[in-house]
């Protein structure tokens, strides 16, 4: 076989070995099915939302599920507390909502995280963060400013995108400035978290990333389908990271 190859090498042009190269391939070039997927226009251009739940929010359910425990004291989120009150239940004493603009009925507080000198620091136990960041862009002030919100020993629970359609309406009104991988989103929170405080996860597969950017939502797959991590495609990025309890 190497011989073979140095042959072909020697005497071939690069395009007849490329075109040789593609009769070992299966199925043949051009005979894919694509079915219902052979199409330029997604199945919803909500995320999947009027199917039922996004996957990139099965994807976020599930992070928080797994560190529902985190979740307790004096919380923010971001918009509004849904996720609060379904994952922190009793253990939450005080719930408080951040918006960036006023006229948001349910925020609490109101700043933009990138310049939000007049929060007081050291305010509170547990962060909720979930797709927010690749709408700012001072990435790095924001992370600053969430560090500093926390307490000694709190904690924040973030979410930010790897794969996903651009949000237009949030394009327009905020802009829409990032995609993350997982070590991007590692490196930016270790510029203000101590390395061994940060747990960094991705979620996502070639099948769910697929169904993903045509607007199809977690009930059109399986679980043990939506289940499988193959890190080459990072739908979603979870960071944990723990603020040291012995900083003032």
């Amino acid at each position: 076989m190497k011989q073979l190859r140095l042959l072909a090498t020697r005497y071939l042009s690069r395009e007849t070995r490329r075109r040789l190269s593609r009769l070992g391939v299966w199925p043949p070039v051009g005979w894919v099915r694509f079915g219902q997927l052979r199409r330029s226009e997604p199945f919803t251009k909500n995320f999947g939302n009027s199917r039922g739940l996004e996957i990139d929010r099965y994807y976020i359910e599930k992070f928080l599920s797994e560190n529902a425990k985190d979740i307790q004291g004096r919380v923010l989120e971001i918009k509004h507390n849904t996720y609060t009150l379904k994952y922190g239940r009793d253990r939450v004493t005080k719930s408080d909502v951040l918006h960036k603009v006023e006229g948001n009925p349910d925020a609490t507080l109101v700043a933009d995280l990138s310049n939000a000198d007049h929060l007081p620091s050291n305010t509170h136990d547990t962060i909720i963060f979930t797709q927010t960041l690749q709408f700012i862009y001072d990435i790095k002030s924001t992370v600053a400013t969430l560090y500093r919100l926390l307490r000694p020993g709190g904690i924040l629970l973030a979410t930010v995108s790897g794969m996903a359609q651009i949000s237009q309406e949030d394009f327009e009104q905020w802009g829409e400035y990032w995609r993350f991988t997982s070590l991007s989103a590692r490196l930016l929170f270790e510029e203000k978290f101590p390395k061994e405080n940060i747990t960094v996860r991705s979620y996502g597969n070639v099948l769910a990333a697929v169904s993903f950017l045509v607007g199809l939502a977690a009930e059109d797959l399986k679980k043990k389908e939506l289940d499988i991590v193959d890190p080459s495609y990072e739908i979603l990025i979870t960071v944990r990271a723990v603020k040291p309890d012995d900083v003032e």
